[in-house]
């Protein structure tokens, strides 16, 4: 009786051991993605012709002012993140909406071209050996506290001598210029 009861407490003990593993997992995780919890800036870009559809795109990230250039081909710069968004339970509990920079990319406003001319695509962020988005959309089951998890992106055309920024919203991505007077997103883009 007493090997059966010193068993079943080894069992519980180990079972406490991996729950407690696997939330600090997660925990450290979300130590990844930036909280978002109203529409926020999360980065600025301006742009540098260089020739023909070929620009050089300076991004800052915010609020951290980490300044990163890039070298995009195209009409139109892109930016992705991906966000993570709590039931309302979790986020009574504090867990407020969350997000990660993904990419930025250069896009062609001619479809044809946007098949056949060269890409410019850089990653923003590096995948954790733990990716709480990757296991949600693996095993939903296993993380019910998460309501939703999606992509968002906004693009406009680059323009050189434009600011843009980008903000996040618990809808997505949204790009303006910072100068409302600038020329950016004309009426002819529309």
């Amino acid at each position: 009786m007493k090997t059966a009861v010193r068993s079943i407490a080894v069992l519980l003990g180990a079972v406490a051991i991996a729950a407690g593993a696997a939330i600090s997992l997660v925990a450290l995780n979300l130590h990844t993605y930036a909280r978002l919890t109203y529409e926020q800036p999360v980065a600025e870009l301006s742009f540098e012709a260089r020739g023909p559809q070929h620009y050089l795109a300076t991004l800052t990230r915010l609020p951290g002012h980490e300044v990163q250039t890039f070298e995009l081909a195209g009409d139109e710069w892109q930016v992705d993140a991906r966000v993570l968004k709590w039931h309302g339970w979790a986020n009574l509990l504090g867990l407020d909406a969350r997000y990660r920079l993904e990419r930025v990319s250069g896009r062609y406003s001619d479809i044809e071209q946007e098949r056949s001319a060269p890409r410019s695509v850089y990653a923003l962020s590096k995948t954790p050996v733990l990716d709480l988005w990757s296991f949600a959309k693996a095993h939903p089951h296993w993380v019910p506290f998460i309501d939703g998890f999606y992509g968002s992106a906004t693009y406009l055309p680059m323009q050189p001598g434009v600011r843009f920024r980008v903000t996040l919203t618990q809808s997505g991505l949204i790009a303006r210029p910072v100068d409302s007077t600038a020329p950016a997103a004309d009426d002819s883009w529309r």
